[in-house]
């Protein structure tokens, strides 16, 4: 395998499940407070990473929340918004324009933010009321997992947080594990679908931020490869009359509660495209991980998988992950 370092994936886990008590005493922080909402706000890719989590909270509990991007939040505000509002925020660099700008307004509304950054002494950890630093830990969604975890579980919400909580501690292994699994496919899709001149890429609930960003970020701002991508129920109101026989579609299939969603779309795809090709968390195993906890874990395993295409898919193109021609190279 190509890039690939056991040991570092491992490490990586670790160093923010280390921070697995700081992570709970800020949810512990939030429950102490009587708040009004819990709100995401992001940028990009960063922004992808946090909807599963409101996601979460949408449909297993009834806590009020909202998410929107910064850029949108800075033009439009947020009504809901208020001094007893709980704000949400991360991003690699820390230094995110329109992230940073969003973090004013929020504390503009007397909100306390919590952010998860990748750069100690960032701007927009200065901005933030509690903050947690993953510097190179990955996946940065663990830190959500017992963040958002430990405030339901607070509320009474997620009994078994506890446990889930201990079976994280060994996210990192199963994750190396699942690149393992799904290095050789992914190679062969590298290989076979970089040269198609239009993809489709389609996902449902927690799932759906990971089709929208991975082909965002990486097969158009990282490859310049022309993708489409569109949630499982929407595909059916317009992207469905595109499907030809030499159509790429690629499918990711949760194991959350739209699974259904994508389950109709693989099989009306499989009838009239030759090149469908089905990404699905239940074909990885996940070593030192309950079955119980595999439906919230779809984003971290799907991610997984997808970082096999871009480690193969850069080496196969012979343009590097890190070629920019416009993003952060001058104003827009």
């Amino acid at each position: 395998m190509i890039n690939f370092n056991e040991s570092q994936i491992i490490e990586n886990a670790y160093y923010i499940y280390k921070q697995r008590s700081k992570i709970e005493a800020i949810a512990d922080q939030i429950c102490k407070r009587d708040f009004d909402l819990l709100f995401f706000t992001s940028s990009g890719g960063s922004m992808s990473m946090l909807l599963p989590f409101n996601f979460w909270l949408n449909y297993s509990s009834g806590l009020p929340t909202a998410a929107m991007l910064s850029a949108d939040l800075l033009i439009t505000g947020c009504n809901l918004l208020t001094k007893n509002s709980i704000v949400f925020m991360t991003s690699k660099s820390g230094d995110t324009q329109e992230t940073l700008e969003a973090a004013q307004y929020a504390k503009n509304k007397g909100a306390f933010i919590v952010s998860a950054v990748g750069a100690a002494d960032s701007p927009l950890e200065a901005a933030s009321d509690a903050a947690v630093i993953y510097d190179a830990g990955r996946p940065q969604e663990l830190i959500f997992y017992l963040l958002i975890g430990k405030i339901l579980y607070n509320r009474g919400l997620f009994p078994v947080y506890p446990d889930f909580a201990d079976n994280m501690k060994n996210l990192g292994a199963a994750l190396m594990n699942v690149r393992k699994q799904a290095d050789e496919k992914c190679r062969q899709y590298a290989l076979s679908c970089h040269k198609e001149p239009y993809n489709i890429w389609v996902g449902s609930g927690d799932l759906w931020p990971t089709a929208y960003s991975y082909s965002m970020c990486v097969l158009e701002e990282s490859q310049w490869i022309r993708t489409k991508s569109v949630s499982s129920p929407e595909f059916f109101h317009g992207t469905l009359e595109l499907l030809e026989k030499d159509v790429c579609v690629t499918l990711l299939l949760t194991e959350g509660p739209t699974r259904p969603l994508d389950e109709r779309v693989k099989h009306f795809a499989a009838k009239h495209t030759n090149k469908l090709t089905c990404f699905d968390t239940r074909d990885y195993l996940l070593p030192g991980i309950k079955d119980e906890y595999r439906p919230l874990l779809s984003p971290v395993v799907m991610a997984a998988v997808l970082q096999r295409i871009s480690k193969n898919i850069e080496v196969i193109t012979g343009h590097s992950l890190d070629i920019r021609r416009y993003y952060r190279k001058g104003e827009y």
